[in-house]
């Protein structure tokens, strides 16, 4: 299983959120590319890169944090946040991102995000299936998580697999930042429900006992945020599950 590091960007600082709350962020780097050259130096090989402010722009922001740590480092980045049409997405691209991860305009606009996988491949694009749990339905979240759809994230996952897509971040907002564990029944029940799909848990990721459990459901992948940085998970002991 992948470990994936993440590096929040919101004004140029590497931060993290509570529940996606853009007022309750706390900073933790000034300049992302410490982060991003300590993680390196502990032995990790890929990043999950974040632009909040592009998020809730719907434009990338922070292309040059991207180019600058995909030139001085050797993560793989997969990166996320503002990438609403062809033009951002190259933007992406051409400034050193290994994958890309679509949200927002994957909800809005499936029919142009379907189009790119069958033009880029599936192993560039990620699907982010970000949601929210009301009345024990899971609803998939929009623009930084501002908005909700009416997708629930079943039948959101199933229509990207219809569409040959490979990869997924699936996010419960309620989850993030909050450092209480990550919603694991929901995984267990996609991976069951969708055996074919290569799932990154994200949000909550608290421990390595829980890393170990994502493991063992199938998570292809787990992304670990807010855990590092507070120290419940120490950096030496997430770089040696890598």
């Amino acid at each position: 299983m992948r470990i994936i590091p993440a590096i929040d960007l919101l004004n140029g600082n590497a931060v993290r959120l509570q529940q996606g709350n853009y007022e309750q962020n706390t900073i933790y780097y000034k300049n992302p590319l410490d982060m991003a050259k300590m993680l390196q130096d502990h032995g990790f090989q890929y990043l999950h890169l974040v632009d909040l402010n592009g998020a809730k722009e719907r434009k990338v922001i922070h292309h040059k944090i991207l180019e600058n740590i995909a030139s001085n480092t050797t993560l793989k980045v997969d990166f996320g946040g503002g990438i609403a049409n062809e033009e951002e997405l190259q933007k992406v691209l051409e400034h050193g991102a290994n994958q890309v991860n679509i949200g927002s305009l994957a909800v809005k606009q499936p029919e142009i995000v379907q189009k790119w996988i069958q033009e880029l491949g599936n192993d560039t694009l990620i699907i982010g299936a970000d949601f929210k749990t009301e009345n024990e339905k899971h609803f998939i979240a929009t623009s930084g998580w501002i908005s909700t759809s009416e997708k629930t994230l079943e039948s959101f996952v199933e229509d990207y697999l219809n569409h040959q897509a490979k990869y997924f971040v699936i996010t419960d907002i309620s989850k993030d930042g909050m450092l209480q564990g990550s919603n694991r029944e929901v995984y267990q029940k996609l991976m069951k429900q969708f055996p074919d799909i290569n799932l990154i848990a994200s949000g909550g990721v608290t421990t390595l006992q829980e890393i170990e459990q994502l493991q063992s459901i199938g998570c292809e992948g787990v992304i670990v945020g807010k855990a590092l940085y507070e120290n419940k998970i120490s950096i030496k002991e997430l770089a040696s599950l890598c």
